[in-house]
């Protein structure tokens, strides 16, 4: 175990809002072993910053970790070559070129359907209503299973994603985990003939193109859901409130005043959707006083980084004028988010402008506040709104 001093938290309170510990840490411990999580926290922007790049200190292959278990060896869990030849065979389904040429149109095509359906009928729950079933048929045109319902593809997700932050090991969420990945699987096995057949640019139709082999296939096309599905669907609820209880801010986005984007970089920032990033000591290290030994477990705490009072001044503060461009909530290193292209099209591109084009006077719910959890994974967990006919 690491020489950092222990830092104690509550790990409910935690979840609720980890940001007042994470600033306590930075100020008296920015590096400490938490023993609720069984793990060593980078909290400071710098050290996350450098470290990341460290894969030989820092790496991402940890044979035993939550995620090789419950969902396969994949690229995010494999450093140097390994790591970069999975990436070099995705690249294709989701290079920033593919995203402009074919993605977006279609994540335009389901923004407009979904908006078309929704009725201001009382409260609607914006997660559920849109954020949700928009991330999700994304997704589903994204990885090539188009055979599942955006429900499957959110709760499979879920289950996931609870599963690898299964720090304290509760048998309830690994078995929801174990039935996600299972699901997956026959989505996998029901579209492989069809795209053997008609290849197309989805993540499986491209792999299949390769000689990856198919257990490596499954992995990396369940990263892509355990990801890729949580972090648009809870940027885009969570930067529509972010907006919402900043009329001033949002006047700037909808008046041209700020692109949508900066808008976007700025919420991920705030609440970053993933706020922490697991790493196992290669060998052993040292960060100024702080001592490393091998096959321990880090945490690097994207989230407490993009708060790093040395980088971003009132770091507490949502304001879309700041310069976030330090921020680091798609990572830092060779690790950075293959996604991230996919991600800012979906979210700046086509939804944050179709929603506040076509839902009028959009506004929240008095008396009826929104609810955010999560440290690991954040994001909002209702939000409950209306608009004009």
């Amino acid at each position: 175990m690491s020489t950092a001093p222990h830092f104690d938290i509550d790990v409910p309170a935690f979840w609720q809002d980890p940001y007042p510990t994470l600033a306590r840490m930075r100020k008296e411990a920015p590096i400490a072993f938490v023993p609720q999580l069984g793990s060593t926290l980078l909290c400071n922007r710098d050290d996350i910053f450098v470290s990341e790049k460290q894969i030989d200190v820092f790496s991402s292959h940890q044979p035993e970790g939550l995620m090789n278990k419950l969902m396969g060896h994949n690229m995010m869990r494999k450093d140097g070559d390994a790591h970069m030849n999975e990436r070099k065979a995705i690249f294709p389904a989701i290079s920033p070129k593919t995203v402009r040429s074919h993605w977006t149109a279609q994540f335009a095509g389901h923004a407009t359907r979904i908006l078309d359906e929704l009725k201001p009928d009382g409260v609607v729950d914006f997660v559920q209503a849109f954020a949700l079933p928009f991330s999700a048929e994304c997704l589903k045109s994204i990885t090539g299973l188009t055979n599942m319902r955006f429900q499957d593809m959110n709760a499979w997700s879920q289950g996931m994603i609870d599963g690898i932050a299964n720090y304290v090991g509760d048998p309830a969420i690994e078995a929801r985990c174990h039935a996600a990945t299972s699901g997956i699987d026959a989505a996998i096995d029901d579209m492989v003939p069809r795209l053997r057949k008609t290849p197309d640019l989805s993540l499986l139709g491209v792999l299949l193109q390769t000689d990856m082999p198919m257990e490596s296939v499954r992995a990396n096309i369940k990263l892509a859901i355990s990801g890729g599905q949580n972090e648009p669907r809870d940027a885009i609820a969570g930067t529509v409130w972010a907006l919402l209880t900043h009329p001033d801010q949002l006047a700037l986005a909808t008046g041209g005043t700020v692109p949508w984007l900066q808008v976007f970089e700025e919420y991920a920032r705030w609440i970053s959707p993933i706020g922490m990033s697991p790493r196992r000591i290669a060998k052993p290290w040292t960060i100024r006083d702080i001592a490393f030994e091998p096959n321990e477990r880090v945490f690097l705490m994207f989230g407490s980084a993009n708060r790093d009072e040395k980088h971003f001044s009132e770091p507490d503060r949502f304001d879309v004028r700041r310069d976030a461009s330090k921020s680091i909530a798609f990572g830092a290193g060779p690790h950075f988010c293959a996604g991230a292209w996919a991600s800012r099209a979906m979210v700046a591109d086509v939804a944050l402008p179709a929603i506040f084009n076509r839902l009028t006077n959009l506004r929240l719910i008095e008396g009826q506040p929104a609810r955010v959890g999560g440290w690991a994974f954040r994001g909002l967990l209702d939000l409950p709104v209306t608009w004009d006919r």
